[in-house]
């Protein structure tokens, strides 16, 4: 059975459709003004930690629950082209505990009501009986006319402060410099005599081919640290949704409320994956330096960027192993010969873009899973870094990390890493954040660019918060 569809002419707010869907399953995933919001569920494709699945097949679990809903018909469930949001976990088989209750090793959701919206006009698309989902499709048009006519335009503060009743907590830089000063060790141990580190950032020009002869040694590790965060109010899901896509116009913002109350929302800078009609894009993001209080500011930061060695190599790491894993994906691949600068709101970030096309029976899951997790959010080699981080981090990574997005029975899908991330509800929140720790990293500097990539998932956080006197939709 076809879905009932609408067209919603002008500039329709995600975030009315997540309002009208408290208490409801709910996400959003976009960029800038091409958006997809969504509300209720019809099916899922879950796999539970320490259910009967064989951790290192999840990937393939996830693609042949995608195609089962796809084949389902007289429900008007799922066609191929219906797209499914949801992530993985960091880890392959993960504790799902205190804060990822409800967000296990792999949870993609079938919604009801999809919102997409673009330039001028959005598309409403309701899944169900006809009568009842036309029903239902007329309804959520009347309400997003009716709250777009009665607010005004959107204000922010230009700076959320601390409120009365909040409180945080997080591991002191004591802790944080005995991890940092363990990694460093550990690389400097495994080192095999002297290294050209510095040239090799220099060089420039694609990344070659030679994965076989790279270096052995821990070169890298990305270490994360947590931040608790409490208010005396709760975080209204819509405000920080509004807040998060006007502070962060250049990242992929994401919200992913599976079940009610238990919310992952994050603002990612890189693409891990994207693949549509058999176009690939991914962009290798690596590298930081603050970005300034001025223009002038920004622009010497985002010089010393580009001409840190420590940053060059570092980045350059990311690179190569993402270039190493598609190669043997892709018929076609195209990366420039030097990186440039990706300017976010508190942050600024060494970006190469690498595009192609997909090889024939290639898919999305496919190439997330040769991806993740790159160095970017792991290290290099992968395995030497997944061990040392499984001692020097005195948490659960859940979803952090873990690649997020969404996904349909074609093979198409977008995925990035949930970075920038809170999760939690209501009242309860617990931020990450990571750093890259390489040859040359101090921990103080580390320290304070996490408490930088703290900034955008807190901000918006108070930015949510309910006013004292009610509820906002």
């Amino acid at each position: 059975m076809a879905p009932v569809e609408r067209v919603v002419m002008g500039e329709a707010d995600p975030a009315d459709l997540l309002a009208s869907f408290e208490g409801e399953p709910r996400g959003f995933w976009g960029r800038g003004d091409r958006w997809v919001a969504w509300g209720g569920v019809v099916a899922e494709v879950r796999l539970d930690a320490g259910a009967e699945h064989a951790p290192e097949n999840r990937f393939e679990e996830v693609r042949a629950g995608v195609a089962r809903l796809a084949e389902i018909d007289g429900g008007g469930k799922a066609g191929k082209a219906s797209r499914l949001f949801g992530g993985f976990s960091f880890l392959d088989d993960p504790a799902e505990n205190g804060s990822w209750s409800g967000f296990p090793a792999a949870r993609f959701v079938l919604p009801r009501v999809v919102l997409e919206g673009g330039p001028g006009e959005c598309r409403l698309r309701v899944q169900g009986e006809a009568v009842e989902a036309a029903a239902e499709a007329d309804r959520i048009v009347a309400r997003l006319f009716e709250a777009s006519t009665l607010r005004g335009p959107a204000t922010f503060p230009p700076e959320p402060m601390a409120r009365a009743g909040e409180s945080s907590e997080e591991r002191g830089e004591e802790g944080w410099t005995q991890a940092v000063e363990a990694v460093l060790a550990a690389q400097r141990n495994d080192a095999p005599g002297e290294e050209a580190a510095g040239e090799e950032a220099a060089g420039e020009g694609p990344p070659g081919d030679d994965a076989a002869s790279r270096e052995t040694r821990l070169e890298k590790a990305v270490l994360a640290r947590t931040r608790d965060v409490s208010f005396s109010r709760a975080v209204s899901i819509p405000r920080l949704l509004r807040f998060l896509r006007h502070e962060n116009r250049r990242a992929h913002v994401f919200i992913f409320e599976p079940d009610p109350g238990r919310v992952l929302f994050g603002a990612a800078p890189e693409v891990l994956a994207e693949l549509r009609g058999g176009r690939f894009h991914a962009t290798a993001v690596a590298g930081s330096a603050p970005r300034g209080r001025t223009s002038h500011e920004e622009q010497l930061f985002a010089g010393g960027l580009l001409a840190s060695a420590k940053d060059r190599a570092e980045h350059r790491m990311t690179l190569e192993e993402m270039v190493a894993a598609l190669r043997p994906r892709l018929r076609t691949l195209t990366v420039p010969e030097a990186p440039g600068v990706l300017t976010l709101a508190r942050i600024q970030h060494l970006e190469t873009p690498i595009h192609g096309e997909a090889a024939p029976g290639e898919d999305i899951l496919g190439l997330v899973e040769a991806l993740h997790p790159t160095p970017a959010v792991c290290g290099r080699p992968r395995e030497a870094a997944l061990a040392l981080l499984r001692q020097a981090e005195p948490f659960e990574r859940g979803w952090y990390a873990g690649p997020v997005g969404w996904l349909d029975a074609n093979g198409d899908g977008d995925f990035v890493p949930a970075l920038r991330v809170g999760v939690g509800g209501g009242t309860r929140w617990r931020l990450y954040a990571g750093a890259g720790i390489v040859e040359g990293s101090d921990p103080h500097s580390e320290w304070e660019e996490t408490a930088l990539k703290f900034e955008p998932a807190h901000r918006a956080l108070r930015a949510g918060l309910l006013p004292e006197a009610g509820a906002e939709g």
